[in-house]
């Protein structure tokens, strides 16, 4: 069930904006315009969450912050102050009256996302756990060398910053190339992860092997070195890794690399979503042909994988979408113009491609692309329980 969140603002517009970007991260909002409206919200509809402005004509939210920390009601609800009163003095007035967290207007939509998050997550740790299951999405591509690792961090680069909380998982044992995208030292994860037993695969023993971008963004990360290439744990290592990181991020990315081998044939069985990434030459179009029939026999007509193409240069020798799609019987769900030049820029930088420069035609793509996704798989059956 999503949380839900109480948006208390006298400004109609402030309302709208806040309440769609909240909308847009899966949260249910409720909102009110008064001081007095919000105290009467709060204790009838009990919110995960309330997000409080300051100034409003009838009762500040100072004095609305103080009344629901009285209630016994309210007073363990959440609050994060949202103002344009900057002055120190004016933080210092809302923690005394009881608030979580203070944020001036404006602020960027990622930020408030991230605030949110947090506090959410701080206030769930108190409450007895319980794991949900959250999504998984496996790219994979056609073959090697089409761009398979850019999308898959890209896309989970993308969820964080419109305020999801995703972990980029990458099982290309030996040819870690996120890694070396994101430019961070310790990329044994993964190795080390699949190396022990079923029973210790548990989220503590994961969140000891993570590794943090300078973003944010988490990763489970596969190295370079040339002898993991030969790793072969167990089948069911892999799979309760999946099924853990499943419980621990919103969503788990999965980079299952290049080719239907047996292994890719059966982790993308545990992928909610699967987004196959293939580019516009002959050869590969007729590859991808024969593994998409493949791979959407065991998948189940809502588990059909998705087909994103990857244009690395323009060329009036090749097809067009539409074409593409004739070829292939089937929709394609996005087309990235990632110019070689961005990338580079982007490695240079040890940035997703997204983050570095998020105005680009590609950003944009790409941001779009794993939109889409996060708005399919709200609408895709609840995961079996394991």
């Amino acid at each position: 069930m999503a949380e839900k969140i109480l948006v208390v603002d006298d400004d109609i517009d402030s309302l709208k904006l806040i309440g769609l970007m909240l909308q847009r991260n899966g949260y249910e909002v409720i909102a009110a315009n008064q001081g007095a409206q919000a105290l009467a919200k709060a204790a009838s509809d009990r919110p995960d969450l309330i997000i409080l402005d300051v100034m409003m004509p009838d009762m500040n939210g100072y004095e609305v912050c103080r009344r629901l920390r009285k209630s016994n009601d309210t007073k363990g609800i959440p609050i994060i102050m949202f103002t344009a009163k900057t002055l120190i003095d004016d933080k210092v007035a809302g923690f005394e009256a009881g608030a979580d967290d203070y944020l001036t207007k404006p602020t960027h939509p990622a930020e408030l996302a991230s605030r949110v998050r947090a506090i959410l997550q701080r206030n769930t740790s108190a409450r007895p756990v319980t794991l949900t299951k959250g999504t998984t999405l496996g790219v994979m591509g056609v073959k090697g060398g089409v761009g398979t690792s850019t999308v898959a961090l890209n896309i989970a680069a993308s969820r964080m910053m419109a305020g999801d909380n995703p972990i980029i998982a990458d099982f290309r044992y030996g040819q870690g190339s996120i890694s070396l995208a994101l430019g961070v030292a310790r990329t044994q994860g993964m190795f080390n992860t699949l190396s022990k037993s079923v029973d210790e695969i548990r989220p503590r023993s994961i969140e000891a092997e993570l590794v943090v971008h300078q973003s944010g963004l988490r990763g489970l990360l596969s190295s370079v070195r040339a002898k993991e290439a030969y790793f072969s744990p167990a089948p069911e290592a892999e799979t309760a890794l999946i099924r853990v990181l499943r419980t621990m991020s919103r969503p788990a990315v999965f980079d299952l690399g290049g080719g239907l081998t047996p292994t890719v044939t059966r982790l993308q069985k545990e992928m909610d979503q699967l987004v196959v990434v293939i580019d516009p030459l002959p050869l590969t179009l007729s590859m991808a042909r024969e593994i998409l029939n493949e791979i959407d026999s065991g998948r189940g007509e809502t588990a059909k994988a998705q087909v994103v193409v990857v244009n690395r240069a323009a060329s009036s020798s090749l097809p067009s979408w539409q074409e593409v799609e004739q070829i292939l019987g089937r929709e394609i769900r996005a087309t990235i113009s990632l110019a070689s030049e961005l990338v580079s820029h982007a490695l240079q930088a040890n940035t997703p491609v997204v983050l570095h420069q998020p105005t680009a035609i590609a950003s944009s793509q790409l941001i779009k692309l794993a939109e889409e996704l996060s708005v399919r798989a709200r609408s895709l059956p609840a995961p079996e329980a394991s």
